[in-house]
């Protein structure tokens, strides 16, 4: 999630857990603390395919941040001691409080599809469960709302009952993403069955800030996938679209060590296109259709006509547009509550990743 969202979770939580000894500095201690995984951002990697990869590794690792709290609360109890006798701190209260504020940022990242290595150095594919966009105000606000109340009006026991109120809210939501991830990823499966098309694997994502339109992906044996669009609403069949892949492409990158960690990182949600004399590798997890987020130039054609991988590069056509283009949203959005006129999927893959966008 968004290092705001983070920021408030932990104040929250230490705030309810703490805000009776610690009185408002709890929310910034929280808010502090909750950042600290972040701080991987900081470190500056050769290429954008390791920035990307190794993001969210060991500064995200449950085993880490456990020790880390238990090491934190140990100090925080021997200079309490020394410096004021009367903290009212207790071992047990201190070491759960910290714990929960450092576990749940992972976590919370966790519900977010980018990949979140919460096992490392376990070699385990990243956690991607996908119930959240990385930028959800349903879920933030309720937080927001009560951490300023809690700042404004202290952490007497009103103050703490709405932060605990809050956190409630915000842990129903991410379940509630849960089950719309798994409804979308169903009833696209129904509807491909009902056409008879096989898939290996199924995988829903959230839109742009709202978890009551989802982007369903599915691979198919053959190499291919299928994009569909999905809202919380529908009645009918989901609209869709079939496209490769193409993964004998993915052949010019044999041996090639970063290729394979993105396969890993991705759990091979990837898409390969030669455009001129480049290979662009597409990570379809993360965007809107056709319109991803994190594509990258990894291998180039010689004057020889010979492919050699190259260190990466982020892939973007200069023609100034978004990410988040504002049009596309806004039709994405409308699709929540009516599926006519159906989206424009191949015209957006034309629009955004060119001619071969539609193959």
């Amino acid at each position: 999630m968004d290092s705001i969202t983070q920021a408030l979770l932990g104040a929250a939580l230490q705030g309810a857990l703490l805000g009776r000894v610690q009185g408002r500095r709890a929310l910034l201690y929280g808010a502090a603390l909750a950042t600290v995984p972040d701080l991987d951002v900081f470190i500056r990697y050769a290429d954008p395919v390791s920035q990307m990869t190794f993001h969210r590794g060991f500064t995200h690792s449950l085993f880490v941040l456990t020790a880390l709290a238990l090491a934190l609360s140990t100090l925080v109890m021997a200079v309490a001691r020394w410096r004021w006798p009367d903290h009212g701190y207790r071992w047990p209260r201190l070491m759960l409080t910290f714990w929960l504020v450092l576990v749940t940022h992972p976590l919370l990242d966790a519900f977010t599809v980018y990949g979140t290595q919460l096992l490392w150095p376990l070699g385990v594919t990243p956690q991607s469960w996908a119930a959240v966009f990385i930028v959800d105000p349903v879920y933030s606000v309720p937080l927001l709302l009560a951490v300023a109340y809690a700042a404004v009006r202290g952490l007497g026991l009103r103050s703490r009952q709405w932060l605990g109120v809050a956190l409630v809210f915000s842990t129903l939501y991410l379940g509630g993403g849960l089950a719309g991830r798994m409804a979308a990823e169903q009833r696209l499966q129904a509807a491909l069955e009902a056409q008879g098309v096989t898939v290996s694997e199924v995988k829903a994502v959230p839109m742009a800030f709202t978890s009551l339109v989802w982007r369903v992906l599915a691979k198919t044996p053959d190499g291919d996938y299928i994009e569909a669009v999905s809202s919380v609403l529908d009645r009918d069949a989901p609209e869709m679209q079939r496209l490769s892949r193409h993964i004998e492409d993915a052949r010019l990158l044999d041996g090639v060590m970063l290729h394979e960690r993105l396969r890993w990182f991705t759990d091979d949600w990837l898409r390969y296109d030669i455009i001129g004399d480049a290979l662009v590798v597409t990570d379809l997890r993360m965007g809107t259709p056709g319109n991803y987020n994190f594509r990258f130039q990894m291998a180039r054609r010689d004057a020889q006509g010979q492919w050699q991988a190259v260190t990466p590069s982020r892939w973007r056509e200069d023609d100034g547009r978004s990410m988040f283009d504002r049009e596309q949203l806004t039709l994405i959005w409308r699709r929540i509550f009516t599926a006519q006129p159906p989206l424009p999927l191949a015209t957006w893959q034309t629009r955004f990743l060119g001619p071969q966008g539609a193959q």
